[in-house]
């Protein structure tokens, strides 16, 4: 059950991240793929930063899609469209 929460929370984290964030339409693997990992991104970099947006599911979500806009941000700058 905890992994289909996982998986969930990144989904959303990286829609969220990709709607803020335009310019990169990675599909629904591809926002699952960059919220799992805008996660741990998103707590690290809050961290440093000493914020953090609470706990519970829309924390998450919100850290997620932080970090997802950081890993969408340089996507583009790597792989510029020209």
């Amino acid at each position: 059950m905890e992994i289909i929460v996982t998986l969930l929370i990144g989904a959303v984290a990286g829609w969220l991240g990709s709607l803020i964030y335009r310019g990169s339409d990675l599909g629904l693997l591809g926002n699952i793929i960059v919220g799992l990992i805008g996660a741990p991104l998103g707590y690290w970099i809050l961290g440093k930063l000493g914020v953090t947006l609470g706990g519970g599911w829309i924390g998450a979500i919100l850290t997620g899609a932080i970090g997802a806009i950081v890993i969408l941000f340089l996507i583009n700058l790597i792989f510029r469209k020209k």
